[in-house]
């Protein structure tokens, strides 16, 4: 997590805080300016806006709210935009419920206006077109489910074998069926048009399907002027088909289990979050995981055993960042539940501590350059073998530090940079703290920042090491010096 500069008001040292990030969605419960000042403080990196919920006024008011806090705290923060993408669902339904019976016919047909009786309408008009005989129909967050029997010119008959009540705009789930949806509709495309407006860290897009579609939307962002780091939601069966490639042209990814849970068999989404994982780590791309986290933290101040051990589970794996959804945006006990996602995190790491972290397979990155790479190992190496209390990797656009930190040392890192855009990326790297000072082309004033910095917030003391990876300008775009500071 970020900390304050030695110009600004002392903050916690680094030590107290987990060096897997905290990314917390931002609605109801939080948006309160000082809600979300309380959650920065709790441990939280990254606030997530969510376009299939509110309105542009109050996602400004959040932007804005955001922006502000970074500022007067001197503390780089992030802000994730979550394109809503082409998500299926229901239209309007009279009274704004309807109860599906086991075993009864329910039809999907063209149009947008609810007919009853037995018939449902959805927002995507080629539904009908593309059902097949047999193929499943899942509704309500999984707790609805049909089959199809026949289909059609104008309608899908569909038997109800999981009975329940759906709601009016709940999303609709085809596992298996291939659809010709695009990528993105013309909301999304204001969406991130608004995104980069509001110069946004990270624009997610839902439901991927190939790297074609992570393609289209980084033309976007470039025609836009905005160097957004696009992240790939995995949530479909057929980008978990197609995984290597999809994390390839990724810039990041989410773990999203919740639609993941519905469109593959919900007992293998442990397996297939660790093989993502893994694909990401490999490809030098931060990876979070989302959904339910802490879900029961919504209603009651205390996470279940099998949540706290969801959590750390995940940073065992490899995971750069762990999401906060409901939890924080709708709950009871939003800034409980960072905390305790904090605390979760540090009980998990301290277990190696005095040694790096379990380290992800060897990378394959090609965009790292070999002696980039060789470095931030021997550094890794080095910080762990003399106790050091802290790395500091120099970085113009952060692309080092988050090499650094898939090394996983247990050492504490500071990332500094001049670019601001560049630190408030950091906030998704593992083990980053984010630093803003002027250019570090001098090693010496770097040192005697650092040395000042870690003195002011508790970091460092007399006599401490301090390992320095950075670039001696031999080689544009290459870190080639590893330096041990002693304060």
């Amino acid at each position: 997590m970020s900390r304050s500069t030695p110009t600004t008001v002392p903050q916690p040292s680094i030590h107290q805080y987990a060096r897997t990030k905290i990314v917390a969605t931002v609605g109801p419960a939080c948006q309160d300016p000082d809600v979300l000042h309380k959650l920065v403080l709790a441990g939280t990196d990254v606030f997530r806006l969510n376009m299939a919920h509110g309105n542009q006024a109050q996602h400004d008011q959040a932007v804005q709210a955001v922006r502000q806090i970074d500022r007067r705290l001197d503390h780089p923060l992030g802000i994730l935009v979550d394109l809503a993408g082409p998500k299926i669902r229901l239209g309007e339904l009279p009274g704004g419920t309807f109860t599906c019976q086991q075993n009864s016919k329910i039809r999907f047909v063209r149009g947008d206006t609810f007919r009853p009786p037995n018939q449902l309408v959805t927002n995507y008009e080629r539904l009908v077109d593309e059902l097949d005989e047999g193929d499943r129909v899942v509704l309500a967050d999984a707790t609805v489910e049909l089959v199809v029997e026949s289909c059609q010119r104008d309608y899908a008959e569909c038997r109800v074998v999981q009975a329940g009540q759906v709601g009016s705009r709940q999303g609709v789930n085809l596992p298996g069926v291939r659809l010709s949806v695009p990528p993105m509709d013309d909301e999304d495309r204001r969406a991130a048009r608004w995104a980069a407006a509001r110069e946004a860290d990270f624009i997610s897009l839902s439901f991927v399907r190939s790297p074609h579609d992570l393609i289209e939307l980084k033309q976007l962002l470039q025609d836009l002027g905005s160097n957004a780091m696009v992240i790939a939601k995995i949530e479909k069966a057929e980008a978990v088909d197609k995984l290597e490639s999809i994390v390839q042209v990724a810039d990041a990814v989410m773990v999203a289990r919740g639609d993941l849970g519905v469109e593959i068999d919900l007992a293998t989404v442990p397996v297939v979050q660790k093989q993502i994982i893994q694909a990401c780590n490999r490809w030098n791309k931060p990876v979070i995981v989302a959904t339910q986290m802490l879900a029961s933290m919504q209603s009651t101040p205390h996470p279940t055993r099998a949540e706290v051990t969801d959590v750390a589970n995940a940073i065992l794996d490899g995971s750069d960042a762990c999401m906060l959804s409901g939890e924080t945006a709708v709950g009871q006990y939003p800034v409980e539940s960072v905390r305790m996602m904090n605390r979760i995190a540090l009980a998990t790491e301290n277990q190696f501590r005095g040694r790096n972290l379990p380290q992800p397979a060897d990378l394959t990155a090609e965009q790292v350059h070999p002696i980039t790479l060789a470095v931030v190992s021997g550094a890794a190496r080095i910080a762990t073998q003399l106790d050091a209390s802290l790395l500091v990797v120099a970085s113009r656009s952060g692309a080092t530090a988050l090499t650094l930190s898939k090394k996983r040392p247990f050492t504490p890192i500071i990332g500094i940079s001049q670019q601001r855009d560049a630190l408030r990326k950091m906030n998704l790297y593992w083990g980053i703290a984010p630093i803003h000072t002027a250019p570090s082309h001098d090693l010496g004033a770097l040192k005697r920042f650092v040395s000042a910095w870690g003195k002011e917030n508790g970091s460092l003391q007399d006599g401490d090491r301090v390992v320095i990876v950075a670039g001696t300008g031999v080689t544009p775009d290459m870190h080639n010096a590893v330096e041990v500071h002693q304060v």
